[in-house]
């Protein structure tokens, strides 16, 4: 029979179990702080081993690191990308600035440096981890404004075609235009002055660094169309894959907040369209 005492009983045992209950939640939520705590110090100490996030970049391109007069703030979408994980990792944003992509790869490939925005090439994937890719630009080729060359098919006869030392892009150019004869070309600088001293009929790149290129060399053309597509992704060392999902909800978030794309907007990237 259900009696007052009996009442009296169960609300006492439900109030016990509800103040458990309680206990339990409470327990529970501070033991997911703590994790949470603590996988950001793990985090920390795989992506960030020497204390500081060292953010590997290369002059001269709006892609990565652009300063037209020193007494400018530095600008480029893979310098603001590092300072932004470094922000979020908690630690000191040391760049590093290298003459080269190939150099700045190296840097990766060595551990001498962190991170580092560039186009996964199978090459360079062997050597260091890359996120799924987050930006892309266009690929196009850049001539003087007298050059006898006027479309892209015009590689298809014999021409001197400059391409990065570092041989990203030259086997794809190879394909597309066997007769072209490429030649390798160190720095985006050695790219202006080759076309100047008439060393090469043009320079194979994506179109953020001829752009660029194109800015500082009024009797310069884009050719119009484009050959093909670097696709950037965030490189990290190898070792450190525990940190790879920690970088690609770094990149989702920085892109729905738009800030990769105020940072391109910055430097006047151009040649932009969607990466898949």
């Amino acid at each position: 029979m259900f009696t007052r005492r009996t009442a009296v009983v169960a609300v006492v045992v439900l109030a016990a179990a509800l103040q458990g209950c309680s206990s339990f939640d409470s327990t529970q939520e501070a033991y997911n702080a703590s994790w949470k705590e603590q996988k950001a110090i793990l985090i920390k100490q795989v992506l960030a081993p020497t204390g500081s996030l060292r953010v590997a970049l290369t002059r001269g391109s709006p892609l990565s690191l652009v300063q037209p007069d020193p007494k400018d703030a530095p600008r480029g979408v893979a310098y603001q990308l590092g300072e932004d994980f470094a922000k979020e990792l908690g630690v000191p944003f040391t760049p590093k600035i290298y003459a080269s992509d190939a150099d700045a790869l190296q840097a990766i490939a060595t551990g001498q440096a962190d991170f580092a925005l560039s186009a996964a090439t199978p090459e360079w994937a062997q050597r260091m981890n890359f996120s799924p890719p987050f930006l892309a630009i266009e690929k196009g080729v850049l001539v003087l404004a007298n050059s006898r060359l006027r479309v892209l098919d015009d590689l298809k006869k014999p021409a001197r075609i400059g391409v990065s030392a570092d041989g990203a892009s030259a086997a794809e150019l190879r394909s597309l235009y066997p007769n072209a004869r490429l030649v390798p070309v160190n720095t985006v600088a050695d790219a202006a002055e080759m076309l100047r001293a008439n060393k090469i009929d043009g320079y194979a790149a994506n179109k953020a660094v001829l752009f660029e290129m194109n800015d500082k060399l009024p009797a310069s053309r884009l050719l119009p169309g484009g050959w093909g597509t670097e696709r950037y992704s965030a490189a990290i060392p190898f070792g450190r894959g525990a940190g790879q999902d920690w970088i690609s909800e770094f990149l989702q978030k920085e892109i729905e907040q738009g800030r990769v794309q105020a940072a391109a907007k910055r430097v006047n990237l151009r040649g932009i369209v969607t990466a898949n």
